[in-house]
């Protein structure tokens, strides 16, 4: 399935779980699609989603806010979610903002994948 460019795989991993696979910059201008696929996916209800940002070179606030959305709404779901695959542009945010403390971030999507 692609959304707005994303690519997502379903994978039996002991539960049903999606991987999201990002590309590109996210920012201000494409934050909003992102939020939006991120969102529609969570509504599908896996029980994992697991974000690999392996090929995203940069994210700015509008892009770190999509995911800290994403996270309240899987919270409220009771659906679990791993980021994977962070560039080190991308980690430094995390980093900086202190988030990597409240994500859980994985080094790649088989790692997130084990239980």
């Amino acid at each position: 399935m692609n959304v707005s460019g994303e690519n997502i795989r379903w994978v039996e991993a002991g539960k049903r779980a999606a991987i999201f696979e990002a590309a590109g910059d996210i920012d201000l201008h494409r934050s909003n699609d992102f939020q939006q696929a991120l969102l529609a996916l969570a509504g599908q209800k896996p029980d994992l989603i697991v974000l690999d940002l392996a090929g995203v070179a940069y994210m700015d606030s509008s892009g770190v806010a999509s995911l800290v959305k994403l996270l309240a709404r899987v919270r409220r779901d009771s659906i679990a979610l791993k980021l994977c695959g962070l560039q080190p542009r991308v980690r430094s945010v995390f980093e900086i903002t202190r988030l990597d403390t409240v994500f859980d971030i994985y080094p790649s999507a088989e790692e997130a994948l084990e239980p």
